[in-house]
């Protein structure tokens, strides 16, 4: 049943124990307050209240549940999920959504929390809270969980089944914390145990805050994302034996920090991050669709950081001579290639020969002068001549060592829990150091004339966790108020310059959150270029944002020993597309290979590029694991109206399949189809119905090497 994104409801029952029934699509999720408690009463994806039957609803059990409320929330060592009073129940609605406040008052704490449900006809929703303080004194938050209780019984005495019960969940995550490793998402059984997924804090910062969760009995998928840079968690707790019949599945998304992680000061209202949570009654791609729909519509949204454009990039960086001589022969061959960006990367404020060295002179925010005697306008200007538009790097948050701020203002860089002073990260929970962040910030796009802005971050993720007294007589672990005003800088900068493209970039994928690109057009996802790496990187990171908002870079980056040049081509282009230099400036370019590039780059603006924003994605090779034993992977984009698509398919190592069937997903089995095969750039009409479900034959010539396909109804 196709999901039309127009319905979206909220069903509230008063009485004695208030039922709040959230629908959006297919989409039903309902909770309770039971004696004092906001539970979770449970799921259904296919449109079911769980009450249709009035008097037999379907309902979870929350006597299951050690811990059955909806949040968690923690106030000065005191707990605050229980001996909640109703206060208050609205809606606003509009044509595109439906806001629920839910307003429920402590008997424990003087608080009032709001709990607030977004939903907009899409099978995911957004939910945060508001904590208000209602007394004269400051309360330290040390626990927060977004969402949390039941989501799910298996009555299994009525399903055939055998009692294999670890085999009935699977757990699908990104499996690699580390940097250059991001997008590794794979599927794993679900342990009859507490599992616990972190980024950020107990694990390093490059893995994407998403997890899903597949009932394999009965084609479920739930899938969430925590929109947050800091330190997140997902923990599942699924329950269940062998020997008993009915299994228990829980589930927690939590934000996680030294404690206290907040104060919150006398009459404040604090606003919690936001989780995007959903189900669907489908498979990996139908969960996939529901999730880009959501965030395309209702959270990376700015008209200011539309992705739409989707220029293509090239540029230059501390791996080559960064001289102007240099970078003028460069911006001449990436427009031959044909970039409509150019820009200029880490390097450019450090002295000729030392570009290398780039993270000590970072936060000196001036172009060298021995290497730009007049200035970086020249290459500017230079760009627009040649009309190509420019683009500068700043890892602006971050203070190098021969920078002036990092002398003057140690008081700038916070300690952490032994007591050292951080050795880059800017505490921007200083006034000072934020103002100069967004200023600095800001005359680089005025006085420079810039028209993309690539903000990298390169501090280490233990510097998130710094502590401080922030004005409180406390200390306080700085991760969230930092963070906050993380948001708020981009968030300004982007309304003030609509028209600037701001591009993310954190060390590569270090910081892809929802809420991190809400104020960006577009987002850098690794800074491994390496085959098969990189094929896994494109593939799991359209798994979380949609392709328009995911940069991948064609050459560089060290790419160039591992696979072939169509291989590192293909990888780019259903994506944002960036370039890279494809010989050295002291000799002439390779033609056959210049060739392939233009024509591709042309594919790509002219076929691709005008319904990649709206396109779906599917994903024929969604575990990272399966896809490395198998050495294949495949990568498919369509038009919503199924009139034109593309797929790109890689061997990976050590296969000898040179001849693989493809079924083309996004096709529809009522229309007829131009076929191209790109490596012979043969032609030829087939049925949709054949592409669809019989598939085609398509040629692979050797490990490490690719083929892209191209269809479009005729």
């Amino acid at each position: 049943m196709n999901n039309t994104h127009n319905y979206f409801d909220v069903y509230y029952k008063e009485g004695e124990n208030p039922t709040f029934c959230y629908r959006s699509g297919n989409m039903v999720y309902e909770e309770m307050l039971l004696n004092g408690v906001l539970v979770s009463n449970g799921w259904n994806g296919a449109g079911y209240p769980l009450d249709l039957l009035a008097c037999m609803p379907t309902r979870l059990d929350h006597k299951r549940y050690t811990e059955p409320s909806s949040f968690n929330i923690e106030l000065d060592g005191q707990s605050v999920d229980f001996n909640l009073r109703f206060v208050d129940f609205t809606t606003q609605k509009d044509e595109d959504s439906i806001k629920a406040i839910l307003t429920l008052e402590s008997s424990i704490k003087p608080v009032v929390i709001r709990v607030i449900t977004v939903l907009d006809g899409t099978q995911m929703f957004t939910r945060y809270c508001e904590i208000e303080n209602k007394s004269e004194f400051y309360m330290n938050l040390s626990r927060l969980s977004l969402i949390s209780g039941g989501v799910e019984e298996i009555e299994t005495e009525k399903l055939t089944v055998s009692r294999d019960v670890e085999k009935f969940y699977s757990v699908g995550y990104f499996a690699d914390d580390r940097w250059a490793n991001e997008g590794k998402f794979t599927w794993k059984d679900l342990k009859t145990e507490v599992t616990s997924i972190d980024t950020r804090f107990n694990r390093d910062r490059f893995r994407h805050p998403l997890v899903m969760i597949r009932n394999n009995l009965m084609g479920k998928i739930w899938f969430a994302q925590t929109a947050w840079s800091g330190g997140c968690r997902f923990t599942v707790d699924y329950n269940a034996k062998p020997e008993i019949t009915d299994t228990y599945l829980s589930f927690k998304a939590e934000i996680l920090s030294h404690n206290p992680m907040y104060i919150i000061a006398p009459n404040e209202i604090f606003v919690t991050p936001e989780v995007h949570i959903g189900m669907v009654c489908g498979d990996f791609d139908d969960a996939v669709y529901e999730m880009h729909s959501h965030i395309r519509k209702s959270v990376l949204n700015r008209p200011e950081a539309d992705p739409s454009a989707l220029l293509v990039g090239a540029g230059m960086g501390a791996e080559h001579d960064m001289s102007v001589e240099t970078s003028k022969v460069y911006i001449e061959r990436m427009s031959e290639m044909g970039g409509e960006v150019f820009i200029v990367d880490a390097g450019w404020e450090c002295p000729p020969d030392r570009q290398l060295e780039w993270g000590d002179f970072t936060g000196t925010n001036l172009p060298n002068p021995e290497r730009y005697p007049n200035g970086i306008k020249e290459l500017v200007d230079y760009c627009h001549e040649k009309g190509m538009k420019f683009g500068l790097w700043s890892d602006i948050e971050s203070l190098g060592r021969l920078c002036d701020a990092y002398i003057k203002h140690p008081e700038w860089r916070a300690d952490n829990i032994y007591g050292e002073k951080s050795p880059r990260f800017t505490d921007l929970t200083v006034h000072e150091a934020a103002k100069r962040v967004e200023d600095e910030l800001a005359r680089f796009i005025e006085e420079y004339k810039i028209d993309l802005l690539r903000i990298d971050y390169n501090t280490d993720y233990k510097e998130y966790f710094n502590i401080r007294d922030t004005g409180t007589g406390r200390k306080e672990c700085l991760n969230i108020r930092h963070f906050k005003e993380v948001y708020r800088i981009y968030s300004n900068l982007k309304k003030r310059f609509p028209n600037v493209i701001f591009e993310n970039c954190a060390g590569g994928g270090g910081r892809t959150d929802l809420e991190m690109m809400k104020a960006f057009n577009h987002t850098w996802v690794s800074d491994n270029q390496c085959a098969p790496l990189s094929v896994m990187i494109t593939n799991g990171m359209t798994v979380a944002l949609p392709p328009e908002r995911v940069d991948r870079l064609f050459a560089g980056m060290n790419c160039h020993n591992f696979g072939s040049f169509d291989l590192h081509m293909r990888n780019t282009m259903l994506t944002h597309m960036s370039l890279n230099v494809i010989s050295p400036v002291t000799a002439q370019m390779n033609e056959v290979q210049l060739e392939f590039v233009k024509h591709s780059v042309a594919l790509y603006k002219d076929f691709i590029r005008p319904f990649l924003p709206t396109a779906k994605t599917y994903h024929h090779t969604p575990d990272v694991a399966d896809t490395f034993n198998e050495g294949f992977s495949a990568l498919e984009i369509a038009s919503p109206d199924s009139c034109r698509g593309a797929l790109v398919a890689f061997n990976l190592c050590n296969t000898n399949e040179t001849v693989r069937k493809i079924r083309l997903k996004g096709a529809d089995a009522s229309k007829m189809y131009e076929v191209t095969l790109d490596n012979n750039r043969e032609k030829f009409a087939v049925s949709g119905r054949e592409l669809k479900y019989e598939g085609i034959n398509i040629y692979i010539p050797s490990s490490l090497s690719s083929e892209l396909v191209l269809y479009k109804e005729l």
